[in-house]
């Protein structure tokens, strides 16, 4: 199994792009494309049974990050309150992106409208061999993200030690 996207909805799409590619080194690979709702094509179907009777449309904007995983950005043509995470809900709560500029990355998402949500954490602060860091942030319309220095692998994995 591989990771292949996600898809992440943003209150204005072009603070969005801006915000992910300027501040997290995002690529477009598709620019923002107006998505109307319709039953004659295999995608306007497909946004019905997915968003269901009445979205009214939407913006989408195809981004890709550095190692090809996909992040789709939503914004709907009508009433998008900010997200707030509920960590009472069951659900996915947060996505994880991985950097060798960890500095310079929390640096730019402040910048680009997006929150430090915490102090940076290193996993294993008693072993200099295991420097990974790591932390919670915010992009513009309070979507949580986390940040990490080092592999996922790295980070947990007794083989690492």
């Amino acid at each position: 199994m591989k990771m292949n996207h996600v898809g992440i909805m943003v209150g204005d799409m072009d603070k969005a792009v801006e915000f992910y590619t300027n501040a997290l080194g995002l690529k477009v690979v598709m620019g923002c494309t107006k998505v109307k709702e319709e039953r004659e094509t295999a995608i306007g179907r497909m946004c019905v049974a997915v968003f269901g009777e009445g979205f009214k449309g939407f913006n989408i904007a195809h981004l890709v990050t550095t190692d090809g995983i996909g992040v789709e950005l939503f914004e709907m043509k009508e009433h998008q309150e900010r997200h707030e995470v509920d960590f009472s809900k069951i659900g996915i709560f947060h996505f994880c992106l991985q950097t060798d500029n960890f500095d310079d990355v929390i640096e730019k998402t402040e910048k680009f409208g997006g929150k430090v949500r915490m102090d940076i954490m290193q996993y294993h602060p008693e072993d200099d061999n295991k420097p990974a860091k790591m932390v919670y942030l915010e992009d513009p319309f309070g979507n949580l993200f986390e940040l990490y220095s080092h592999t996922y692998e790295e980070t947990y994995s007794s083989e690492y030690e």
